[in-house]
């Protein structure tokens, strides 16, 4: 098994070299690590490109972006990773392993925050992931290329193309739920509040179910949807 790293990437540059340079065992043990960049303009994939096997710009966009960066990758199995969210030394070695032992064909890790912050927040997060097979970016979903060209790629959408892909790929297996954590950054529920972020996203997630227009929901989350 062959292993390629998306990261999607806008206005990175204060953090990608770290971002990459935590990246650098599994590099050594031949994970290709693509970052496809959305239009930074603050020098991003210029920092980016020592540290990457592949730097590429596409249409801004999280879904635009992984899905540009799964068309250039080479692996057998594509993992997306946010550029604030860390993985295990060992991620490649996990994931090899689970999808050897099983006829599941996608998967994702547990989470938990920078510093041990929010623990029942990530706790939760995990617990909701397990119960509904749903997973989100945060958790580095993991997915073999076959299983992702079946499921059609990440939708074309402002926000939760996570979650639809989830519901795609759900046609084809139950996730890998792995209890390995990745770290990521706590930054937005700790601006935003807790309790308030939750709500916010159980209200956003309904609505999304429910036909909601993504963009107007990427608008409600804080991002400039296009």
């Amino acid at each position: 098994m062959t292993l390629s790293i998306v990261m999607p990437v806008l206005n990175e540059a204060a953090g990608i070299a770290a971002a990459l340079e935590a990246l650098a065992p599994l590099r050594a043990r031949g994970a290709e690590i693509i970052v496809v960049d959305g239009g930074s303009s603050d020098g991003t994939p210029e920092a980016a490109a020592p540290l990457a096997d592949r730097v590429l710009t596409a249409p801004r966009g999280r879904a635009a972006q992984m899905n540009a960066g799964a068309a250039a990758a080479h692996g057998d199995v594509l993992l997306f990773l946010h550029a604030d969210t860390r993985l295990p030394e060992d991620a490649d070695i996990l994931i090899r392993d689970a999808l050897a032992r099983s006829t599941k064909v996608w998967g994702r890790f547990d989470v938990r925050f920078t510093d041990g912050a929010l623990p029942l927040v990530a706790a939760m997060m995990n617990l909701r992931s397990r119960a509904t097979g749903i997973a989100t970016g945060d958790q580095a979903m993991f997915v073999t290329c076959d299983a992702f060209v079946r499921a059609g790629g990440f939708p074309a959408i402002a926000l939760m193309e996570d979650v639809a892909l989830s519901a795609r790929l759900k046609r084809l297996s139950r996730p890998l739920c792995l209890a390995a954590r990745v770290e990521t950054s706590p930054r937005r529920w700790q601006t935003n509040g807790a309790l308030r972020t939750i709500l916010l996203m159980w209200r956003l997630r309904l609505a999304f179910f429910l036909g909601a227009d993504p963009r107007r929901l990427a608008r409600a989350y804080g991002y400039a949807a296009d």
